[in-house]
Protein backbone atom coordinates (compact mmCIF):
# COMPACT_ATOMS: atom_id res chain seq x y z
CA UNK A 1 0.00 0.00 0.00
CA UNK A 2 1.16 3.39 -0.89
CA UNK A 3 1.27 6.30 1.90
CA UNK A 4 -1.45 9.35 1.48
CA UNK A 5 0.21 12.81 1.20
CA UNK A 6 -0.30 15.22 4.18
CA UNK A 7 -3.42 17.07 3.57
CA UNK A 8 -1.21 20.50 3.60
CA UNK A 9 0.74 19.45 0.89
CA UNK A 10 -2.01 18.75 -1.08
CA UNK A 11 -3.92 21.95 -0.15
CA UNK A 12 -0.58 23.66 -1.59
CA UNK A 13 -0.20 21.53 -4.70
CA UNK A 14 -4.32 22.06 -5.38
CA UNK A 15 -2.88 26.33 -5.36
CA UNK A 16 0.19 25.51 -7.76
CA UNK A 17 -1.99 23.74 -9.87
CA UNK A 18 -5.21 26.91 -9.69
CA UNK A 19 -1.76 29.45 -10.04
CA UNK A 20 -0.52 28.00 -13.16
CA UNK A 21 -4.11 27.50 -15.42
CA UNK A 22 -5.22 31.17 -13.59
CA UNK A 23 -1.42 32.63 -15.03
CA UNK A 24 -2.07 30.23 -18.08
CA UNK A 25 -5.17 31.74 -19.12
CA UNK A 26 -4.20 35.56 -18.57
CA UNK A 27 -0.96 34.55 -20.69
CA UNK A 28 -3.29 33.54 -23.23
CA UNK A 29 -5.50 36.43 -22.78
CA UNK A 30 -2.94 38.77 -24.13
CA UNK A 31 -1.83 36.55 -27.47
CA UNK A 32 -3.07 37.80 -30.32
CA UNK A 33 -6.19 35.89 -32.23
CA UNK A 34 -5.90 34.79 -35.98
CA UNK A 35 -7.47 37.59 -38.16
CA UNK A 36 -10.93 35.61 -39.78
CA UNK A 37 -9.91 33.76 -43.32
CA UNK A 38 -10.65 35.64 -46.08
CA UNK A 39 -11.58 34.10 -49.44
CA UNK A 40 -10.47 34.96 -52.59
CA UNK A 41 -12.93 33.95 -54.62
CA UNK A 42 -15.91 36.99 -53.50
CA UNK A 43 -14.40 39.74 -55.86
CA UNK A 44 -16.60 40.41 -58.71
CA UNK A 45 -19.31 37.97 -57.57
CA UNK A 46 -22.88 39.86 -55.89
CA UNK A 47 -25.45 36.64 -56.16
CA UNK A 48 -25.92 33.14 -56.00
CA UNK A 49 -26.05 31.69 -59.35
CA UNK A 50 -25.81 27.71 -60.41
CA UNK A 51 -25.17 25.61 -57.51
CA UNK A 52 -23.57 22.17 -59.16
CA UNK A 53 -23.21 19.30 -56.44
CA UNK A 54 -20.93 16.65 -57.12
CA UNK A 55 -21.80 13.74 -54.63
CA UNK A 56 -18.33 11.07 -54.08
CA UNK A 57 -19.50 8.01 -53.28
CA UNK A 58 -17.79 6.35 -50.57
CA UNK A 59 -14.98 4.99 -52.55
CA UNK A 60 -13.67 7.20 -54.97
CA UNK A 61 -13.05 5.14 -57.94
CA UNK A 62 -11.59 7.64 -59.84
CA UNK A 63 -8.72 6.81 -58.26
CA UNK A 64 -7.02 3.42 -59.59
CA UNK A 65 -6.16 2.44 -56.00
CA UNK A 66 -9.71 2.18 -55.74
CA UNK A 67 -10.81 0.88 -58.50
CA UNK A 68 -11.53 -2.57 -57.46
CA UNK A 69 -14.79 -5.13 -57.34
CA UNK A 70 -14.73 -5.06 -53.76
CA UNK A 71 -15.02 -1.18 -53.05
CA UNK A 72 -17.16 -1.24 -56.31
CA UNK A 73 -19.94 -3.57 -54.75
CA UNK A 74 -19.55 -1.61 -51.25
CA UNK A 75 -20.38 1.56 -53.57
CA UNK A 76 -23.21 -0.55 -55.24
CA UNK A 77 -24.50 -1.62 -51.54
CA UNK A 78 -24.43 2.06 -50.18
CA UNK A 79 -27.17 4.26 -50.61
CA UNK A 80 -25.54 7.88 -51.45
CA UNK A 81 -26.71 10.77 -49.70
CA UNK A 82 -29.13 12.22 -52.06
CA UNK A 83 -28.87 15.69 -53.93
CA UNK A 84 -32.29 17.15 -51.75
CA UNK A 85 -30.40 16.16 -48.17
CA UNK A 86 -27.24 18.11 -49.52
CA UNK A 87 -28.64 21.14 -50.57
CA UNK A 88 -30.70 20.90 -47.19
CA UNK A 89 -27.70 21.17 -45.23
CA UNK A 90 -27.29 24.46 -47.30
CA UNK A 91 -26.81 27.69 -45.78
CA UNK A 92 -27.44 29.58 -49.18
CA UNK A 93 -29.75 29.04 -52.60
CA UNK A 94 -29.53 30.13 -55.73
CA UNK A 95 -30.44 33.98 -55.91
CA UNK A 96 -29.07 35.20 -52.80
CA UNK A 97 -26.50 37.64 -51.75
CA UNK A 98 -23.44 36.37 -52.42
CA UNK A 99 -20.84 35.51 -49.03
CA UNK A 100 -17.96 33.78 -49.36
CA UNK A 101 -18.68 33.30 -45.35
CA UNK A 102 -21.40 30.96 -45.78
CA UNK A 103 -19.88 28.78 -48.05
CA UNK A 104 -17.65 28.11 -45.44
CA UNK A 105 -20.03 27.81 -42.62
CA UNK A 106 -21.96 25.49 -45.04
CA UNK A 107 -18.98 23.25 -45.22
CA UNK A 108 -18.80 22.68 -41.31
CA UNK A 109 -22.34 22.03 -41.41
CA UNK A 110 -21.89 19.48 -43.85
CA UNK A 111 -18.88 17.61 -42.23
CA UNK A 112 -20.43 17.80 -38.68
CA UNK A 113 -23.58 15.56 -40.36
CA UNK A 114 -21.78 12.20 -39.55
CA UNK A 115 -22.64 10.34 -42.36
CA UNK A 116 -20.04 12.81 -44.79
CA UNK A 117 -16.45 12.55 -44.27
CA UNK A 118 -15.35 15.76 -46.17
CA UNK A 119 -16.98 18.39 -47.99
CA UNK A 120 -15.55 21.58 -50.07
CA UNK A 121 -17.42 24.46 -52.05
CA UNK A 122 -15.53 26.61 -53.93
CA UNK A 123 -16.70 29.62 -56.26
CA UNK A 124 -15.77 28.36 -59.99
CA UNK A 125 -16.24 31.05 -61.97
CA UNK A 126 -18.26 34.44 -61.35
CA UNK A 127 -20.09 35.81 -64.92
CA UNK A 128 -22.29 38.82 -64.81
CA UNK A 129 -21.78 38.63 -61.15
CA UNK A 130 -23.43 35.51 -60.40
CA UNK A 131 -21.54 33.48 -58.48
CA UNK A 132 -21.55 29.49 -59.92
CA UNK A 133 -21.04 27.18 -57.16
CA UNK A 134 -19.37 23.49 -56.54
CA UNK A 135 -20.32 21.60 -54.08
CA UNK A 136 -18.39 18.37 -53.39
CA UNK A 137 -19.26 15.86 -50.81
CA UNK A 138 -17.79 12.33 -50.22
CA UNK A 139 -20.28 10.06 -47.92
CA UNK A 140 -19.06 7.70 -45.30
CA UNK A 141 -20.29 3.83 -44.93
CA UNK A 142 -23.36 4.62 -42.72
CA UNK A 143 -24.84 1.03 -42.40
CA UNK A 144 -22.98 -0.85 -38.96
CA UNK A 145 -23.72 -3.93 -38.47
CA UNK A 146 -21.29 -4.18 -35.17
CA UNK A 147 -19.99 -6.17 -33.08
CA UNK A 148 -17.53 -4.53 -30.57
CA UNK A 149 -15.20 -5.51 -27.48
CA UNK A 150 -13.58 -2.96 -25.42
CA UNK A 151 -11.40 -2.94 -22.50
CA UNK A 152 -10.64 -0.06 -19.87
CA UNK A 153 -9.91 0.07 -16.43
CA UNK A 154 -9.49 -3.74 -15.89
CA UNK A 155 -13.03 -4.33 -17.37
CA UNK A 156 -14.38 -5.19 -20.29
CA UNK A 157 -17.35 -4.26 -22.48
CA UNK A 158 -19.11 -5.57 -25.25
CA UNK A 159 -21.70 -4.90 -27.93
CA UNK A 160 -23.56 -5.82 -30.95
CA UNK A 161 -25.89 -3.48 -33.12
CA UNK A 162 -27.04 -2.49 -36.17
CA UNK A 163 -27.34 1.42 -37.42
CA UNK A 164 -28.13 2.95 -40.25
CA UNK A 165 -27.19 6.97 -39.67
CA UNK A 166 -27.94 8.00 -43.64
CA UNK A 167 -31.00 6.01 -44.09
CA UNK A 168 -31.95 6.11 -47.63
CA UNK A 169 -29.44 8.69 -48.35
CA UNK A 170 -31.75 11.04 -46.11
CA UNK A 171 -29.49 11.87 -43.13
CA UNK A 172 -32.43 9.99 -40.39
CA UNK A 173 -30.93 8.34 -37.98
CA UNK A 174 -32.48 4.76 -37.07
CA UNK A 175 -30.80 1.65 -35.15
CA UNK A 176 -30.47 -0.85 -32.39
CA UNK A 177 -27.53 -1.59 -30.20
CA UNK A 178 -27.16 -4.14 -27.44
CA UNK A 179 -24.67 -3.33 -25.33
CA UNK A 180 -22.84 -5.03 -21.77
CA UNK A 181 -21.07 -2.71 -19.83
CA UNK A 182 -19.92 -1.82 -16.66
CA UNK A 183 -22.72 -1.00 -15.15
CA UNK A 184 -25.65 -2.97 -16.72
CA UNK A 185 -26.37 -4.23 -19.74
CA UNK A 186 -28.57 -2.32 -22.50
CA UNK A 187 -30.86 -2.95 -25.16
CA UNK A 188 -31.46 0.89 -26.83
CA UNK A 189 -33.42 1.19 -30.11
CA UNK A 190 -32.83 4.91 -31.83
CA UNK A 191 -34.71 7.42 -34.20
CA UNK A 192 -33.21 10.86 -34.98
CA UNK A 193 -34.06 12.60 -38.12
CA UNK A 194 -32.43 16.13 -38.26
CA UNK A 195 -34.27 17.30 -41.40
CA UNK A 196 -37.44 16.45 -40.60
CA UNK A 197 -39.92 17.04 -43.49
CA UNK A 198 -37.18 18.60 -45.21
CA UNK A 199 -37.28 21.31 -42.48
CA UNK A 200 -34.91 22.59 -39.98
CA UNK A 201 -36.61 20.40 -37.83
CA UNK A 202 -34.70 18.01 -35.57
CA UNK A 203 -36.86 14.63 -34.16
CA UNK A 204 -34.75 11.94 -31.97
CA UNK A 205 -36.36 9.73 -29.77
CA UNK A 206 -35.10 6.32 -27.88
CA UNK A 207 -36.48 3.45 -26.36
CA UNK A 208 -33.89 1.20 -23.88
CA UNK A 209 -35.33 -1.95 -21.50
CA UNK A 210 -31.92 -2.63 -19.65
CA UNK A 211 -30.95 -4.69 -17.21
CA UNK A 212 -31.52 -2.62 -13.85
CA UNK A 213 -34.50 -0.36 -15.54
CA UNK A 214 -35.82 1.38 -18.59
CA UNK A 215 -35.13 4.93 -20.60
CA UNK A 216 -37.26 6.85 -22.74
CA UNK A 217 -36.72 10.17 -24.80
CA UNK A 218 -38.62 12.29 -27.14
CA UNK A 219 -37.52 15.68 -28.44
CA UNK A 220 -38.06 17.96 -31.21
CA UNK A 221 -36.62 21.20 -31.74
CA UNK A 222 -35.89 23.78 -34.05
CA UNK A 223 -32.18 24.67 -33.65
CA UNK A 224 -29.95 27.87 -34.09
CA UNK A 225 -28.90 25.85 -36.90
CA UNK A 226 -26.29 28.04 -38.14
CA UNK A 227 -24.73 31.31 -37.45
CA UNK A 228 -27.33 33.72 -38.44
CA UNK A 229 -30.16 31.65 -37.26
CA UNK A 230 -32.75 34.47 -36.05
CA UNK A 231 -34.62 31.90 -33.76
CA UNK A 232 -35.30 28.89 -31.96
CA UNK A 233 -37.62 26.48 -30.31
CA UNK A 234 -37.89 22.98 -29.00
CA UNK A 235 -39.47 20.30 -26.24
CA UNK A 236 -38.12 17.13 -25.00
CA UNK A 237 -39.06 14.41 -22.36
CA UNK A 238 -37.09 11.80 -20.57
CA UNK A 239 -38.25 9.58 -18.04
CA UNK A 240 -35.86 6.86 -16.85
CA UNK A 241 -35.13 4.36 -14.36
CA UNK A 242 -31.87 2.38 -13.55
CA UNK A 243 -29.05 1.76 -10.76
CA UNK A 244 -26.20 3.73 -10.34
CA UNK A 245 -23.15 2.92 -7.97
CA UNK A 246 -20.90 4.28 -5.49
CA UNK A 247 -17.16 3.16 -5.70
CA UNK A 248 -13.88 3.38 -3.83
CA UNK A 249 -10.96 1.88 -5.01
CA UNK A 250 -12.41 0.99 -7.90
CA UNK A 251 -14.74 -1.48 -5.74
CA UNK A 252 -18.62 -0.64 -6.01
CA UNK A 253 -19.03 0.40 -2.35
CA UNK A 254 -23.37 1.28 -2.93
CA UNK A 255 -26.27 0.77 -5.09
CA UNK A 256 -28.93 3.55 -5.26
CA UNK A 257 -32.20 2.79 -7.11
CA UNK A 258 -32.86 6.09 -9.45
CA UNK A 259 -35.78 7.20 -10.97
CA UNK A 260 -35.65 10.81 -13.38
CA UNK A 261 -38.53 12.67 -14.93
CA UNK A 262 -37.51 15.58 -17.09
CA UNK A 263 -39.33 17.67 -19.55
CA UNK A 264 -38.26 21.10 -20.96
CA UNK A 265 -39.28 23.44 -23.44
CA UNK A 266 -37.63 26.76 -24.83
CA UNK A 267 -37.79 29.71 -27.06
CA UNK A 268 -35.13 31.65 -28.46
CA UNK A 269 -34.42 34.78 -30.58
CA UNK A 270 -31.08 36.27 -32.11
CA UNK A 271 -30.28 39.19 -34.37
CA UNK A 272 -28.01 37.24 -36.07
CA UNK A 273 -24.36 37.79 -36.71
CA UNK A 274 -23.03 41.29 -36.43
CA UNK A 275 -19.39 42.18 -36.63
CA UNK A 276 -18.17 38.66 -35.97
CA UNK A 277 -19.91 38.52 -32.85
CA UNK A 278 -23.93 36.26 -31.92
CA UNK A 279 -25.76 36.52 -29.12
CA UNK A 280 -28.37 34.82 -28.73
CA UNK A 281 -31.66 35.35 -25.47
CA UNK A 282 -33.36 31.59 -24.44
CA UNK A 283 -36.71 31.61 -22.72
CA UNK A 284 -38.18 28.45 -21.02
CA UNK A 285 -39.43 25.89 -18.52
CA UNK A 286 -38.17 22.50 -16.96
CA UNK A 287 -39.22 19.74 -14.74
CA UNK A 288 -36.61 18.06 -13.25
CA UNK A 289 -37.61 15.27 -10.57
CA UNK A 290 -34.64 12.89 -9.33
CA UNK A 291 -35.01 10.20 -6.35
CA UNK A 292 -32.24 8.00 -5.58
CA UNK A 293 -32.80 4.95 -3.28
CA UNK A 294 -30.10 2.97 -1.62
CA UNK A 295 -30.69 -0.47 -1.69
CA UNK A 296 -29.31 -2.85 0.73
CA UNK A 297 -26.25 -3.68 -0.68
CA UNK A 298 -24.98 0.08 0.91
CA UNK A 299 -22.31 0.40 2.53
CA UNK A 300 -21.49 4.03 2.74
CA UNK A 301 -22.44 5.79 5.95
CA UNK A 302 -24.87 8.36 7.06
CA UNK A 303 -26.51 7.52 3.73
CA UNK A 304 -29.63 5.25 4.16
CA UNK A 305 -33.00 7.28 3.25
CA UNK A 306 -34.28 7.92 -0.10
CA UNK A 307 -32.74 10.86 -1.59
CA UNK A 308 -35.47 13.06 -3.71
CA UNK A 309 -35.07 16.27 -5.74
CA UNK A 310 -37.72 18.62 -7.94
CA UNK A 311 -37.27 21.17 -9.16
CA UNK A 312 -39.46 23.46 -11.69
CA UNK A 313 -38.57 26.47 -12.85
CA UNK A 314 -38.28 28.70 -15.64
CA UNK A 315 -35.47 30.23 -16.69
CA UNK A 316 -33.40 32.40 -18.69
CA UNK A 317 -30.50 31.95 -21.26
CA UNK A 318 -27.88 33.72 -23.24
CA UNK A 319 -25.76 32.58 -25.66
CA UNK A 320 -22.40 34.24 -26.66
CA UNK A 321 -20.39 33.27 -29.96
CA UNK A 322 -17.24 34.69 -32.07
CA UNK A 323 -16.68 33.81 -35.59
CA UNK A 324 -13.65 32.44 -35.85
CA UNK A 325 -12.60 28.87 -36.83
CA UNK A 326 -9.98 27.11 -38.68
CA UNK A 327 -9.15 23.97 -40.92
CA UNK A 328 -6.48 21.76 -39.61
CA UNK A 329 -5.46 18.04 -39.72
CA UNK A 330 -3.60 15.87 -38.18
CA UNK A 331 -4.84 17.41 -34.49
CA UNK A 332 -7.40 15.35 -33.23
CA UNK A 333 -7.88 13.15 -35.71
CA UNK A 334 -5.52 11.07 -38.04
CA UNK A 335 -5.83 12.36 -41.88
CA UNK A 336 -9.31 14.19 -41.97
CA UNK A 337 -10.02 17.62 -42.08
CA UNK A 338 -10.59 19.31 -38.48
CA UNK A 339 -12.59 22.16 -38.03
CA UNK A 340 -10.96 24.03 -34.82
CA UNK A 341 -13.19 26.84 -33.13
CA UNK A 342 -10.79 29.53 -31.93
CA UNK A 343 -13.34 32.60 -30.98
CA UNK A 344 -14.88 33.40 -27.82
CA UNK A 345 -18.01 30.56 -26.70
CA UNK A 346 -20.13 31.10 -23.83
CA UNK A 347 -23.34 30.13 -22.43
CA UNK A 348 -25.42 30.93 -19.24
CA UNK A 349 -28.68 29.88 -17.87
CA UNK A 350 -30.47 31.31 -14.56
CA UNK A 351 -33.50 29.68 -13.50
CA UNK A 352 -35.33 30.42 -10.33
CA UNK A 353 -37.47 27.00 -9.15
CA UNK A 354 -40.52 27.31 -6.06
CA UNK A 355 -42.85 25.33 -4.46
CA UNK A 356 -45.81 27.68 -6.52
CA UNK A 357 -44.65 26.30 -9.77
CA UNK A 358 -44.78 22.55 -8.35
CA UNK A 359 -40.87 22.24 -6.42
CA UNK A 360 -40.12 20.57 -3.39
CA UNK A 361 -37.76 23.71 -2.50
CA UNK A 362 -36.83 26.84 -3.52
CA UNK A 363 -33.59 27.21 -5.38
CA UNK A 364 -31.66 29.16 -7.94
CA UNK A 365 -30.76 27.02 -10.78
CA UNK A 366 -27.66 27.71 -12.82
CA UNK A 367 -25.06 26.84 -15.35
CA UNK A 368 -22.09 29.21 -16.95
CA UNK A 369 -19.93 27.05 -19.84
CA UNK A 370 -16.86 29.47 -21.45
CA UNK A 371 -14.64 28.23 -24.06
CA UNK A 372 -12.07 29.77 -26.16
CA UNK A 373 -9.18 29.00 -28.08
CA UNK A 374 -6.02 30.33 -29.77
CA UNK A 375 -3.39 29.94 -31.63
CA UNK A 376 -0.17 32.31 -30.87
CA UNK A 377 2.47 30.50 -32.67
CA UNK A 378 1.56 28.58 -36.20
CA UNK A 379 2.88 25.73 -34.46
CA UNK A 380 0.97 25.96 -31.17
CA UNK A 381 -2.81 25.58 -30.34
CA UNK A 382 -4.16 26.34 -27.23
CA UNK A 383 -7.52 25.38 -26.23
CA UNK A 384 -9.58 26.51 -22.66
CA UNK A 385 -12.87 25.50 -21.65
CA UNK A 386 -14.65 26.06 -18.15
CA UNK A 387 -17.88 25.16 -16.62
CA UNK A 388 -19.76 25.35 -13.79
CA UNK A 389 -23.66 24.20 -12.77
CA UNK A 390 -25.48 23.75 -9.76
CA UNK A 391 -28.22 25.26 -7.78
CA UNK A 392 -28.30 27.58 -4.92
CA UNK A 393 -30.27 26.80 -1.65
CA UNK A 394 -30.98 28.32 1.55
CA UNK A 395 -27.41 27.32 3.05
CA UNK A 396 -25.29 28.00 -0.15
CA UNK A 397 -24.07 26.26 -2.97
CA UNK A 398 -25.50 22.55 -3.45
CA UNK A 399 -24.79 20.21 -6.31
CA UNK A 400 -22.51 22.44 -7.99
CA UNK A 401 -20.23 21.27 -10.18
CA UNK A 402 -17.08 23.04 -11.40
CA UNK A 403 -14.85 21.95 -14.31
CA UNK A 404 -11.90 23.47 -16.22
CA UNK A 405 -9.25 21.91 -19.02
CA UNK A 406 -6.52 23.76 -21.02
CA UNK A 407 -5.71 22.12 -23.95
CA UNK A 408 -1.68 22.58 -25.39
CA UNK A 409 -1.13 21.24 -29.30
CA UNK A 410 2.34 21.77 -30.58
CA UNK A 411 2.75 21.01 -33.77
CA UNK A 412 6.71 19.97 -34.76
CA UNK A 413 5.98 18.20 -38.00
CA UNK A 414 3.48 17.16 -40.84
CA UNK A 415 3.91 13.70 -39.09
CA UNK A 416 4.46 14.68 -35.04
CA UNK A 417 2.99 16.83 -32.73
CA UNK A 418 2.99 16.93 -28.95
CA UNK A 419 -0.38 17.40 -26.97
CA UNK A 420 -0.38 18.24 -23.16
CA UNK A 421 -3.58 18.74 -21.02
CA UNK A 422 -4.38 20.11 -17.73
CA UNK A 423 -8.20 19.52 -15.84
CA UNK A 424 -9.56 19.67 -12.73
CA UNK A 425 -13.01 19.11 -11.48
CA UNK A 426 -14.40 20.00 -8.17
CA UNK A 427 -18.36 19.47 -6.44
CA UNK A 428 -19.41 21.41 -3.82
CA UNK A 429 -21.78 20.62 -0.95
CA UNK A 430 -22.42 17.30 -3.56
CA UNK A 431 -26.31 15.51 -3.21
CA UNK A 432 -25.64 12.06 -1.59
CA UNK A 433 -25.37 10.22 -4.58
CA UNK A 434 -22.88 12.49 -6.46
CA UNK A 435 -19.08 11.09 -6.84
CA UNK A 436 -16.02 12.67 -8.89
CA UNK A 437 -14.08 9.44 -9.95
CA UNK A 438 -10.78 9.17 -11.62
CA UNK A 439 -9.48 6.14 -13.05
CA UNK A 440 -9.04 3.91 -16.19
CA UNK A 441 -12.14 5.23 -17.83
CA UNK A 442 -11.25 8.72 -16.78
CA UNK A 443 -7.99 9.17 -18.16
CA UNK A 444 -5.70 7.57 -15.85
CA UNK A 445 -5.01 4.89 -17.84
CA UNK A 446 -2.70 2.62 -15.54
CA UNK A 447 -5.39 1.94 -13.31
CA UNK A 448 -9.08 0.10 -12.88
CA UNK A 449 -11.85 2.09 -13.40
CA UNK A 450 -13.10 4.46 -11.25
CA UNK A 451 -10.08 3.74 -8.91
CA UNK A 452 -10.37 6.72 -6.74
CA UNK A 453 -13.45 9.53 -5.90
CA UNK A 454 -13.72 12.16 -3.63
CA UNK A 455 -15.46 15.82 -4.03
CA UNK A 456 -12.25 16.58 -6.81
CA UNK A 457 -9.98 15.84 -8.91
CA UNK A 458 -6.90 16.74 -11.09
CA UNK A 459 -5.53 14.88 -14.16
CA UNK A 460 -2.51 15.97 -16.53
CA UNK A 461 -1.74 14.24 -19.65
CA UNK A 462 1.38 14.53 -21.91
CA UNK A 463 1.38 12.46 -25.19
CA UNK A 464 3.78 12.30 -27.75
CA UNK A 465 1.34 11.67 -31.11
CA UNK A 466 2.79 10.10 -34.38
CA UNK A 467 0.69 10.19 -37.77
CA UNK A 468 2.01 7.85 -40.53
CA UNK A 469 1.29 7.93 -44.52
CA UNK A 470 0.21 4.26 -43.94
CA UNK A 471 -3.38 3.22 -45.01
CA UNK A 472 -3.67 0.02 -44.82
CA UNK A 473 -6.70 -1.53 -47.17
CA UNK A 474 -7.67 2.10 -48.19
CA UNK A 475 -9.77 1.94 -44.82
CA UNK A 476 -7.70 2.99 -41.58
CA UNK A 477 -5.28 5.68 -41.37
CA UNK A 478 -2.38 4.78 -38.67
CA UNK A 479 -1.19 6.92 -36.09
CA UNK A 480 0.49 6.18 -32.70
CA UNK A 481 1.19 7.63 -29.16
CA UNK A 482 3.63 8.11 -26.16
CA UNK A 483 2.05 8.91 -23.31
CA UNK A 484 2.46 9.91 -19.56
CA UNK A 485 -0.54 10.78 -17.00
CA UNK A 486 -0.38 11.72 -14.03
CA UNK A 487 -3.55 12.92 -11.36
CA UNK A 488 -5.61 12.13 -7.90
CA UNK A 489 -8.63 13.14 -6.50
CA UNK A 490 -9.01 14.95 -3.13
CA UNK A 491 -11.61 14.90 -0.43
CA UNK A 492 -12.18 11.17 0.18
CA UNK A 493 -14.61 9.92 2.22
CA UNK A 494 -13.58 10.18 5.53
CA UNK A 495 -14.89 7.42 7.15
CA UNK A 496 -12.99 5.00 5.06
CA UNK A 497 -9.06 4.18 5.27
CA UNK A 498 -8.49 3.81 1.82
CA UNK A 499 -5.28 6.63 0.57
CA UNK A 500 -5.49 8.85 -2.06
CA UNK A 501 -1.78 9.62 -3.10
CA UNK A 502 -0.73 10.86 -6.16
CA UNK A 503 -1.41 7.94 -9.12
CA UNK A 504 1.05 8.07 -12.29
CA UNK A 505 1.13 5.66 -15.41
CA UNK A 506 2.95 6.00 -18.94
CA UNK A 507 2.62 3.83 -21.59
CA UNK A 508 2.66 3.41 -25.38
CA UNK A 509 -0.35 2.76 -27.99
CA UNK A 510 -1.49 2.18 -31.70
CA UNK A 511 -4.29 4.40 -33.36
CA UNK A 512 -6.49 3.68 -36.07
CA UNK A 513 -8.39 6.39 -37.54
CA UNK A 514 -11.48 5.27 -39.36
CA UNK A 515 -11.98 7.31 -42.13
CA UNK A 516 -14.24 5.66 -44.24
CA UNK A 517 -17.46 4.63 -41.78
CA UNK A 518 -19.62 6.66 -39.64
CA UNK A 519 -18.48 4.54 -36.21
CA UNK A 520 -15.90 6.01 -33.81
CA UNK A 521 -13.32 8.56 -35.11
CA UNK A 522 -10.11 6.93 -33.89
CA UNK A 523 -9.60 3.24 -31.93
CA UNK A 524 -6.97 3.26 -29.28
CA UNK A 525 -5.10 0.13 -28.78
CA UNK A 526 -3.04 0.86 -25.53
CA UNK A 527 -0.78 -0.59 -22.98
CA UNK A 528 0.04 1.03 -19.57
CA UNK A 529 2.35 1.12 -16.89
CA UNK A 530 1.06 2.38 -13.43
CA UNK A 531 3.61 3.48 -11.35
CA UNK A 532 1.96 3.91 -7.83
CA UNK A 533 -0.98 2.35 -6.47
CA UNK A 534 -1.44 -0.23 -3.65
CA UNK A 535 -0.60 -4.50 -4.76
CA UNK A 536 -3.81 -5.65 -6.31
CA UNK A 537 -3.46 -2.91 -9.40
CA UNK A 538 -2.25 -5.36 -12.17
CA UNK A 539 1.21 -4.30 -13.30
CA UNK A 540 -0.01 -4.00 -17.05
CA UNK A 541 -3.20 -2.65 -18.30
CA UNK A 542 -4.54 -3.43 -21.94
CA UNK A 543 -6.80 -0.96 -23.42
CA UNK A 544 -9.48 -1.14 -26.59
CA UNK A 545 -11.19 1.90 -26.85
CA UNK A 546 -13.33 3.33 -29.94
CA UNK A 547 -12.95 7.25 -28.97
CA UNK A 548 -13.86 10.90 -30.99
CA UNK A 549 -10.20 12.11 -31.15
CA UNK A 550 -6.75 10.92 -31.09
Amino acid sequence: MFKARPLGRDKRAHRWAGLLVTTLIATLLAAPSLAPAQTADAAGCQRIGAIKLVRVDVFDTRIPEEDNALFRLANWLHIQTRESTVHQQLLFKTGDAYDPRLLQESERVLRSTGYIGNANIRTVACPDGEAEIEVTTQDVWTLKPSISFGRSGGKNSSSIGIEESNLLGLGTQLGLDVKSGVDRNTRTLFYRDPLLGGQRLDLSGTYANNSDGKARSLALDRPFYALDSRWAAGASWRNETRVDSAYEQGEMVGQYQTTEHYAKVYGGLSEGLHGGWVRRWTLGITHDEHRATPLATNTLPNVSSPITRKLVYPWVGFEWLQDEYQTVRNQDQIGKTEDLQLGWHGTALLGAAAPAFGADRSAAVFSVKLYKGWQPLPDTTLLFDASATGRIEREGFAGTLLKASARHYLRQSDKRSLYLALSTERVSNPDADQQVLLGGDTGLRGYPLRYQSGHGRWLFTAEQRYFTDWYPWRLFNVGGAVFYDMGRAWDQNPNTQIPQGLLRDFGFGLRLGNSRSAIGSVVHIDVAFPLDGDRSIRKVQFLVEGKSSF
